[in-house]
């Protein structure tokens, strides 16, 4: 029997979700009752996971951990604990690593046996135009194929972000209706849901100052604070996700280097969004000045966790402040220009 730990990694949010859900629906089928914990790898520590793991409830017969950015758990310590828990693991308790990026440090990525785990690969915008009209079609609508392209422009291109966005067209218009190009643009053009990439997507824009760069940003970040659904720290997550892609980006490009689709799309960059949206950053900010916004942002996320809700909008806008006008250099206050 293979140890009761899996591994999925990769760009595919929405599939990798229902894969996810799937091993979580089997052990509930087995078990009838499970203790379901989402955690992230950079809010906790690999012991407390592990205690979790094995503590039994006369209750819930079951456990299920999904540790989320996987990457993140790399020092031996961490991974040997891991080892030794899966020395004695029972069925009933069970491991499921995840992780946005490709792949996670080897000596955790041997814990797993092959049979499960899986990379879960960005669909190109052909892949993701056919599976977006198959799922308006599922839902009892139709839609123009340039109303499928305006929604791979303004959605993030994977099909989580797509099953959210679209949702909102079912409760806009009755079943059997096309969505049309207008459509698109009365729905999400002009109602476009700000996130994390979105914000991203802002502060990347080589074609504006820095100033008016910031200006933007700082819009865009006060419309997802309003939201029910985002933290900080999700912020924070979606940021650093976004600038770890970037090195990516830097990194495989490095000496001029030339990819084509197909290597690009094992990298992670399959929709040319994505392509042209990093292709952009990488005019903001070099491979060097990632590492230093990726240190700024793990800094801001230690002093919001610390310091609580009372400063964190503040502390927000000057990590802003920080990436879009000092490359990530850090600052006590605002500078004066």
């Amino acid at each position: 029997m293979a140890a009761p730990i899996y591994l999925y990694t990769g760009p595919e949010i929405g599939t990798r979700n229902e894969q996810v859900e799937s091993i979580k629906a089997s052990l509930t089928k087995k078990f009838g009752d499970v203790d379901n914990y989402l955690l992230y790898a950079s809010d906790s520590k690999i012991e407390d996971i592990i205690a979790k793991l094995q503590t039994e409830s006369l209750f819930v017969p079951a456990t299920c951990v999904v540790l989320r950015e996987a990457e993140l758990v790399k020092k031996k310590d961490e991974v040997e604990l891991i080892a030794t828990w899966l020395k004695t693991a029972k069925d009933s308790a069970v491991l499921i690593l995840v992780s946005d990026e490709i792949s996670v440090d080897s000596k955790l990525d041997k814990l797993v046996p092959k049979e499960n785990k899986q990379i879960f690969w960005a669909m190109d915008e052909s892949r993701l135009g056919s599976w977006l009209s198959g799922y308006f079609r599922k839902n009892g609508y139709s839609i123009e194929p340039e109303a499928v392209d305006l929604i791979l422009e303004l959605t993030e291109n994977n099909t989580e972000a797509l099953r959210g966005e679209c949702s909102r067209f079912f409760l806009c218009f009755p079943k059997e209706h096309q969505i049309s190009e207008d459509d698109v643009e009365q729905i999400l053009a002009h109602n476009r849901e700000e996130s994390a990439f979105t914000l991203f997507d802002a502060m990347a824009n080589p074609s504006e100052s820095p100033t008016a760069r910031l200006e933007s940003s700082l819009s865009i970040l006060q419309k997802i604070l309003l939201t029910k659904n985002n933290s900080p720290v999700m912020i924070l997550a979606g940021l650093a996700s976004c600038f770890r892609r970037l090195e990516l980006w830097h990194s495989i490009h490095a000496g001029g280097a030339y990819l084509d689709d197909f290597a690009l799309k094992t990298k992670g960059f399959a929709s040319k969004t994505a392509r042209n949206q990093y292709a952009r950053a990488s005019r903001v900010w070099s491979f060097g000045q990632c590492a230093a916004v990726l240190a700024s942002i793990a800094g801001a996320d230690s002093e919001i966790r610390s310091s609580g809700t009372p400063l964190q909008d503040t502390q927000l806008s000057i990590l802003l402040y920080e990436i879009i006008m000092k490359n990530g250099g850090r600052v006590a206050k605002y500078e004066a220009d």
